[in-house]
C-alpha cells in the first residue's frame, strides 16, 4: 500500500512538474504578444512624426531691396523687393491699384498690387515705396505681380521724361521700358475702323469701344510706324491727353510723353499730346 501510494505521490509529482514546465513555455509564447503591444502601437507612438509633411513650410524671406540692375538679373517668377518712387497709378479698383514707378536707376510697372482704398489715396507722385512681388513677364511686358508696399517715409522723387525718339525701332529702346518717355516729332498715320475708313484714332485697339474705352492711335517716324494707348484707367476721358487724341487729324506732326509700356513690342502709355514744337 505505501509503496503504491508513493508511486501515486511520485506520479503526481512528474505531472506538477509538467504542468509547471508547461506554463512556463506557455508563458513565453501567450506573452508574446503583450510584449509586441507596444510595437504594434507604435503608429500612434509616431503620429508627431507622421503629421510633421501636414505643418506649414517657414514662409519665404524677402530678398533684400535690390538695385534696379539686380532687378533686371533677376529671373522671371523669382521673389523681389525694390524700393522706388511713384510716378502715377492706374484707378484703384477691388483692392489693388496698378503703379508707374521709377527710381534713377530705372523704371517697373506694378500690376494690381494689394492696396486698401484709403492708401491708395497716399499714392501720389514723389511717394517712395518698398514692394515685394514677384517679376513675372506678359506680352514683353516685365512687371511685378502679386505685390504689397509699404510707404517709406523721407525724400520724394519725379522723373524727368527722358527723349527717346532716336531709340524707335532700335533693340536699345527696351532697356527704357516702364520709364517716362518723350518722342518729338512724330506723324498721325491711319488707322482702319470697323468699317474699312481711315481714321486717326480708335476707341479699343479694333474699333470696337466706345468713349471713355482705351484710345489707339498710329505714329510714324523714319518710316516705321508705331502703335500708341491712351490708358484710360491712367487717363480717362475727363483728361487733357484724351481730349488731345480724340482732336488728331491723319498727317498731324506731335511731340508726346508717356510711360514705355510694352505689348507685343513698344506700346507706350501715352499722357501727354501737343503740336510739335
Amino acid at each position: 500500500m505505501m509503496k503504491n501510494l508513493t508511486r501515486v505521490l511520485a506520479v503526481a509529482l512528474i505531472l506538477c512538474l509538467s504542468v509547471l514546465a508547461l506554463a512556463g513555455c506557455g508563458g513565453s509564447g501567450s506573452s508574446a504578444p503583450a510584449t509586441e503591444a507596444p510595437a504594434a502601437e507604435a503608429p500612434a507612438t509616431e503620429a508627431p512624426a507622421a503629421e510633421e509633411p501636414a505643418e506649414e513650410a517657414p514662409a519665404e524671406e524677402a530678398p533684400a531691396v535690390m538695385s534696379h540692375e539686380e532687378y533686371v538679373a533677376a529671373e522671371l517668377d523669382s521673389p523681389v523687393t525694390v524700393e522706388t518712387y511713384v510716378q502715377a497709378t492706374q484707378s484703384w479698383w477691388d483692392n489693388s491699384i496698378t503703379v508707374y514707378a521709377q527710381s534713377p536707376d530705372g523704371a517697373y510697372f506694378i500690376y494690381n498690387m494689394a492696396c486698401a482704398e484709403e492708401d491708395a489715396a497716399k499714392l501720389v507722385p514723389g511717394t517712395k515705396i518698398c514692394v515685394t512681388g514677384y517679376k513675372s513677364e506678359w506680352s514683353g511686358e516685365v512687371e511685378i505681380t502679386d505685390a504689397t508696399f509699404e510707404i517709406v517715409e523721407g525724400d520724394t522723387w519725379t522723373a524727368e521724361p527722358a527723349d527717346v525718339t532716336e531709340l524707335l525701332g532700335t533693340e536699345e529702346l527696351i532697356d527704357h521700358q516702364n520709364e517716362l518717355v518723350s518722342f518729338k516729332g512724330l506723324t498721325v498715320e491711319a488707322s482702319k475702323d470697323p468699317d474699312g475708313n481711315d481714321v486717326a484714332f480708335l476707341y479699343n485697339w479694333d474699333g470696337s469701344g466706345e468713349d471713355g474705352n482705351d484710345l489707339y492711335f498710329n505714329v510714324s517716324l523714319n518710316g516705321e510706324t508705331y502703335n500708341f494707348t491712351v490708358e484710360s484707367y491712367l487717363c480717362d476721358n475727363t483728361t487733357d491727353v484724351y481730349a488731345a487724341v480724340k482732336n488728331l487729324q491723319i498727317g498731324d506732326v506731335i511731340d508726346m510723353e508717356g510711360f514705355l509700356y510694352w505689348y507685343e513690342g513698344v506700346n507706350p502709355h501715352i499722357t501727354s499730346v501737343t503740336p510739335a514744337a
